[in-house]
């Protein structure tokens, strides 16, 4: 997909049809007619446009003669079969040219879709340095958003846990710690983009301009913080409840093996005079009275040693 944006003389954001000096170029997963018509329209090497459709693409900041790329990773939320949230990234493609500004994406995003929508003010497609930095900052905010949600999710898990015995919690940590593997590398990888930009200069950027980008370092290294101190808690909550778990399962079988016991007695007493051969009080017309009897007295004897001793 390919779409041009352009902010007019009132400062709004309107779609047009074709690429015009001081315009936002949106590609998702563009084709490779896309990708040509672009590299050729602007003298961008094909690979500038391709690498950031590569999910395995590390970030990185690049200058060439005629445009500057900038490679991050944003997040983004997929579903698994039973409808969990799993948190991954995906690299975006900034790049910024005399004539225009070029954001590429292999998927649709919500970084993108808010300025998009408008739902983020003050920015303009012709300052292509600032618009730059803004998406970086947006990008911030939603890797903080994410986190605060993981960690929600977290809270509720945990609750579940407490009273569990199954292994769908612990599935469940699994994903969110993998998830926040996935937020603590690409944040890293960012943050070493970012303090590159804020060094070596490659665009030109105002004192406002700076000031954002030290914005966006300092979200930037917030939600990395975030990121590993919740990664911590949860490997160790998922090391607590897994002993919990396998503790609740001993209480059950040691519960499950007292009774058992208790009810082993009125087997044995019943199997005994059940025998066809002469027994004690065969012909006593108490004899049955007395097997029941001596059945609930032994089981009786035992679960008291039980309770005193706290089996169950």
């Amino acid at each position: 997909m390919l779409e041009y944006y352009i902010t007019d003389s009132a400062n709004t954001l309107q779609k047009i049809d074709k690429l015009e000096k001081g315009c936002w170029v949106n590609m998702v997963a563009p084709s490779e007619a896309e990708i040509k018509l672009i590299s050729e329209r602007l003298n961008i090497p094909e690979d500038s446009i391709k690498d950031p459709l590569d999910d395995e693409e590390r970030s990185r900041l690049e200058k060439e003669d005629n445009h500057v790329l900038i490679i991050v990773d944003f997040p983004y939320i997929i579903y698994d079969d039973s409808g969990f949230p799993v948190y991954e990234t995906l690299p975006i493609g900034l790049i910024v040219t005399d004539e225009c500004f070029i954001t590429i994406s292999l998927i649709e995003n919500p970084i993108i879709m808010d300025f998009i929508n408008k739902k983020i003010k003050g920015f303009f497609t012709y300052k292509k340095t600032r618009f730059a930095l803004q998406i970086l900052f947006h990008i911030s905010t939603y890797y903080l958003r994410y986190l605060k949600q993981i960690n929600r999710k977290t809270d509720d898990i945990e609750k579940e846990l407490h009273q569990s015995m199954k292994n769908e919690e612990l599935y469940a940590f699994l994903s969110l710690e993998k998830s926040l593997v996935y937020f603590t590398t690409s944040l890293k990888s960012n943050k070493i983009v970012l303090q590159k930009m804020l060094r070596l200069n490659h665009l030109k950027m105002y004192e406002e301009d700076k000031d954002l980008l030290e914005d966006v370092i300092i979200e930037n290294t917030q939600a990395i913080e975030m990121a590993e101190t919740y990664h911590s808690i949860l490997t160790s909550m998922m090391n607590t409840f897994a002993s919990v778990i396998s503790n609740n399962l001993n209480i059950v079988m040691k519960f499950l093996t007292s009774i058992t016991i208790i009810l082993s007695f009125p087997t044995i007493v019943a199997s005994i005079y059940g025998m066809n051969v002469d027994l004690p009080y065969q012909n006593n017309p108490y004899a049955f009275v007395g097997v029941i009897f001596t059945a609930l007295l032994l089981s009786s004897i035992t679960t008291i040693i039980f309770w005193k001793k706290k089996y169950f």
